[in-house]
């Protein structure tokens, strides 16, 4: 009987790693459609594209809400996870805050609708913007303070500030196919640069 229970233990252990991985499909797809088609994308279009029935959508996001709250978490995350990342991997702290901005512009860029769904009475998004705050502001300041420290960049930016910037930068670019937000933001990124002394 222990033996069973055993087994039964094991087996459960895999299917709570699908269910991860399927949840991740599911935002992953949503995502995408999202950003071709905006956040009131057909349900039908989601489930297509992460390969599942919409009753499966329904199961883990009851409401369209729940579909777009869980997305925009997700997308925070990665966005978050990726400073660190960056900062070990890329060849100077500079280099990793230009990579983690130009990640950060396309999280903004592509949220279609999303402006809109955030301004409405869902006690679901009163939360969001504060959560987005608390997990990337701690993020750039990271990455802003090891730039600062090497020398790279100037040391009076605060990272609200640089979000802000950027944020503003970026608005009217879903409107507009010819107003180029990520080049005016690599100006923004490339005014923090010192001047090299010799």
């Amino acid at each position: 009987m222990n033996d069973s229970d055993r087994g039964a233990g094991q087996a459960a252990r895999p299917k709570r790693a699908d269910a991860r991985r399927n949840e991740k499909t599911l935002l992953d797809a949503a995502a995408a459609i999202f950003v071709t088609s905006g956040v009131e994308a057909p349900i039908r279009d989601i489930a297509a594209k992460a390969g599942v029935g919409t009753a499966t959508i329904y199961r883990h996001f009851p409401t369209r809400a729940d579909l777009i709250i869980a997305v925009y978490r997700h997308q925070v995350e990665a966005c978050a996870e990726a400073g660190p990342a960056l900062l070990a991997t890329s060849e100077t702290p500079h280099a990793a805050l230009r990579r983690w901005i130009n990640l950060f512009v396309d999280f903004l860029v592509t949220k279609h609708g999303l402006a809109a769904a955030l301004q409405s009475d869902d006690a679901g998004f009163d939360a969001l913007h504060a959560y987005f705050l608390d997990r990337l502001v701690p993020v750039c300041a990271q990455l802003l303070d090891a730039a600062a420290r090497s020398g790279e960049i100037r040391s009076d930016v605060e990272a609200l500030e640089l979000m802000h910037g950027v944020g503003n930068l970026c608005i009217g670019a879903e409107n507009n196919p010819h107003y180029d937000a990520r080049r005016l933001v690599e100006l923004l990124i490339a005014g923090l640069r010192l001047p090299h002394q010799e």
